[in-house]
């Protein structure tokens, strides 16, 4: 049996369900609103505590990798992503998410062969390009002297 492209787009947007683009976008916009507006309150908690500006900015992030790290041990992150889909891949939160999920999926294979060989199987790639891009984007910028 043939099928053609079009017959099969017929038959797969036949069998998909409607998609709720618009619930979609906006609870992805409250919860990546609701986990900025998280990362500010942490700032400001800290600049009230005195730290200096760096110091702030650390320990925000670490702050924000660690309870997205938690939510995710506790199966918590996922529930919330289920619902909010890319308004949780605020890149500290969804960096830390993809850290962890795959740390505890294999952490029975063992430290090294399970956790140590998987944990950056998703975040790895991330990390490369990530450094790749800022050295290339450095050179760029010192070629043409725009720093």
């Amino acid at each position: 049996m043939s099928v053609t492209n079009a017959e099969y787009k017929k038959m797969t947007e036949k069998a998909s369900p409607p998609s709720k683009k618009i619930k979609n976008c906006v609870w992805a916009f409250c919860v990546g609103g609701f986990i900025c507006s998280l990362g500010q309150a942490l700032r400001t908690l800290f600049e009230y505590l005195g730290l200096s500006e760096t110091e702030v900015a650390a320990a925000v992030s670490v702050s924000l990798i660690f309870i997205a790290a938690v939510l995710t041990g506790l199966k918590v992150f996922d529930k919330i992503a289920r619902y909010a889909g890319a308004g949780t891949l605020v890149p500290i939160t969804g960096f830390a998410n993809a850290v962890v999920s795959p740390a505890i999926e294999f952490r029975q294979e063992g430290h090294i062969v399970g956790i140590g060989a998987r944990m950056f199987g998703i975040a790895g790639p991330v990390i490369v390009f990530g450094t790749i891009a800022s050295v290339l984007y450095g050179l760029i910028l010192w070629i043409f002297r725009l720093v």
